[in-house]
């Protein structure tokens, strides 16, 4: 069966569910129909633009515009976790940034050149893709590991202070939080892969059975996707609370308070 492709009558009645749900919320007085609205016309336009910029990347199939887009999705996600945890700690804008963009480079280099051996390395019909799921979800894991790791030793610090007066190093004072936080960002990807094809038909393998793709074909990609998630999400959180934890503190090993 071919592709259908949607049309502006078509896509008028998909808008016309979220007028639906505009007007549930006023009829039940949820007081959500502003943010409705808004979700609704950001999600139009976000997505307007990115469409119409990816088939010009796609057309240049040049490994410079490749980069920049996926620089500008890493940055973008970089600012989003930053703000999340906080923006007190010094130095974390970099920490959270090199934790999302060295997870998503080494990721996207060992399935280009290993799993999928694109030729070129850079094709974008794959490349760009894969880093926007990457991206997405190391952003995520970024801010549920950084923000229990910061509030975590913010509301410990007596344990950690008593900790480092009977003589424990400032790694070994915070070495169950920092798994626990790890652990914490880790919980969506896991929790999604305990259940993937049970309860969900995630957006992968959705989007190419809706496309005609054979379904085992699709399945076999959402595993791919499934295990570059686990491993992105982890680095990203590893190397996150690695550089939190030594902005905590100082040069003697004292705590810092954020």
């Amino acid at each position: 069966m071919e592709l259908i492709e949607l049309d502006l009558v078509g896509m008028g009645f998909g808008l016309g569910l979220m007028l639906l749900a505009i007007g549930l919320s006023a009829w039940q007085k949820l007081g959500l129909e502003w943010n409705l609205a808004v979700a609704t016309v950001r999600t139009v336009v976000q997505l307007l633009v990115v469409g119409y910029l990816l088939a010009v990347v796609f057309a240049l199939r040049n490994p410079w515009a490749v980069i920049a887009i996926i620089g500008v999705m890493a940055s973008i996600a970089a600012v989003v976790a930053r703000n999340r945890i906080s923006q007190k700690i010094p130095q974390i804008l970099p920490i959270v940034g090199g934790s999302i963009a060295v997870s998503t480079a080494l990721t996207l280099a060992y399935v280009s050149l290993l799993v999928l051996r694109l030729e070129p390395w850079y094709e974008p019909q794959y490349l760009v893709p894969l880093a926007g799921i990457l991206l997405g979800n190391a952003m995520n894991a970024a801010a549920l590991a950084g923000e229990r790791f910061v509030s975590t030793l913010n509301n410990s610090r007596l344990e950690i202070e008593t900790h480092l007066s009977l003589g424990a190093t400032p790694r070994q004072a915070t070495r169950l939080y920092r798994q626990e936080a790890i652990k914490a960002g880790l919980i969506p990807t896991l929790n999604s892969m305990m259940v993937v094809g049970i309860v969900t038909l995630p957006g992968i393998i959705t989007g190419q059975i809706l496309g005609g793709v054979d379904p085992l074909n699709a399945a076999l990609y959402q595993m791919l996707v499934m295990f570059i998630l686990a491993f992105t999400t982890l680095v990203t959180a590893v190397l996150l609370i690695r550089g939190l934890d030594r902005q905590f503190f100082t040069a003697a090993a004292q705590l810092r308070q954020f």
